[in-house]
């Protein structure tokens, strides 16, 4: 018996016992995970087409463990224009085993699952009274600078940042709280403002600034890891940080 599964966004046949590497899932390694959204099944010449999925069928797998891809280049070059770009990148992925596939009954427990999810609006309440007027602010502000950002970088060098990745790293801040970064040397103006446009407003952030984040920032034209090394840019953070706290 086979599957065709959508799983973490891509579909792939599967097999029992088979072993696959999908896109980094939320579930810890060791532990089991179901995905019902089964496209078809096929048991030798039996055939079972969903409309678009199979309802009540399910593959159950375990995640053996979280590991990266290989590492690809992105190279990028604008003849006559001196610009060149050059990236690398390994995605984050899963292993995971596929354990069974069942073509009927899934249903109830799925209805089983959804169950306990009725008694949890009290969960919104707590964090509604938590949350203060600058976290939602934050919270939009960090919003518009992803979908701006994600624009800015397809017209630039077609290279996104991984904003959701950085601002979980470095934490994130709101224009409200923003400091003059132009008091870093080597960072102007112009080089402020496209930081702005991702999210990064203190020193406090940039002196959080690690080595995979200094990647992350250098799809960004004119910033690259050696040169946020070079300048000591998290040092300087880190010294006017310390001043503005006295």
């Amino acid at each position: 018996m086979y599957a065709i599964v959508e799983i973490a966004g891509q579909q792939f046949k599967v097999e029992k016992d088979q072993k696959v590497y999908v896109n980094r899932l939320s579930t810890e390694e060791g532990k089991k995970v179901t995905f019902d959204n089964v496209l078809l099944i096929g048991n030798g010449s039996d055939i079972t087409l969903g409309a678009p999925a199979i309802d009540g069928a399910q593959v159950g797998a375990k995640v053996v463990k979280h590991l990266k891809g290989d590492k690809v280049i992105v190279f990028k070059k604008k003849r006559r224009k001196g610009y060149r770009k050059k990236n690398g990148h390994r995605q984050y992925l899963s292993e995971i085993v596929i354990e069974s596939i069942v073509a009927s009954g899934a249903k109830k427990a799925k209805e089983a699952k959804a169950e306990p999810k009725k008694e949890e609006p009290k969960a919104p309440k707590k964090e509604t009274k938590a949350a203060s007027p600058k976290a939602e602010t934050a919270e939009v502000e960090v919003s518009e600078n992803l979908v701006t950002r994600a624009e800015h970088r397809v017209e630039q060098s077609g290279v996104e940042i991984d904003v959701d990745k950085l601002l979980h790293n470095i934490g994130t801040a709101t224009k409200a709280e923003a400091d003059d970064l132009k008091q870093i040397n080597g960072i102007g103006p112009a080089y402020e403002k496209k930081l702005n446009e991702v999210g990064i407003y203190t020193y406090e952030q940039i002196s959080k600034l690690k080595a995979a984040d200094k990647e992350n920032l250098s799809a960004i034209d004119g910033i690259t890891r050696e040169r946020i090394e070079t300048e000591e840019w998290v040092k300087q953070a880190k010294a006017l940080l310390k001043e503005q706290n006295k």
